[in-house]
């Protein structure tokens, strides 16, 4: 699917008055962000008060990852998606996930491959645990290269072991969508 150019892409704290106090706020809020191990597609709804929206920006099956991601997920076959959520036209988040299709069952790679919906979902329907990593540079790089926007202090990556095998290595980088209704200063 296309990259839809009319979304307003900003990064987390554009805007935002420097050390006003919901710059404070919104430093802690981020904080949050990166070290919460709930689903960040609820909290994106959650924000919105209802459905956010989801752009598949790239996703293939492919042989070929980075070496940093063969260091997490053992498999030959994985999928390669790169999503936006969105809300009201503005981006919440941009994420880059590699599944290794050899440890998520038929279900969650049906789920994968046919639907247009956040890998989020599946969390409600599986039994899941998240362990953070720190963020590959070749991840970080792919992922701003098909969205056009750096912001190193808002990404964060994680393992997700879905029924003890851990199958999902996903970066997410959280954008100022993530503030909406939030005053800026």
């Amino acid at each position: 699917m296309p990259h839809d150019l009319t979304l307003l892409r900003r990064p987390f704290s554009e805007g935002i008055a420097e050390n006003s106090s919901v710059g404070k706020w919104a430093e802690l809020w981020l904080k949050f962000l990166i070290v919460q191990d709930g689903s960040a597609t609820l909290i994106c709804e959650t924000i919105a008060n209802g459905p956010v929206r989801l752009d598949i920006i790239h996703q293939e099956t492919t042989t070929e990852v980075p070496d940093d991601i063969r260091a997490y997920l053992a498999g030959e076959r994985f999928i390669e998606r790169q999503v936006c959520i969105s809300h009201q036209n503005e981006v919440m988040m941009d994420n880059l996930t590699y599944i290794s299709l050899e440890q998520v069952d038929a279900d969650i790679q049906k789920h994968l491959e046919e639907s247009q919906s956040p890998i989020g979902y599946i969390f409600n329907a599986k039994l899941t645990r998240k362990r953070p990593v720190p963020s590959p540079e070749s991840v970080l790089s792919l992922l701003w290269q098909r969205s056009g926007m750096p912001d190193p202090d808002a990404a964060r990556s994680y393992i997700l072991e879905v029924q003890n095998n851990s199958c999902m290595f996903i970066t997410e980088t959280f954008r100022s969508g993530m503030r909406y209704g939030l005053p800026l200063c």
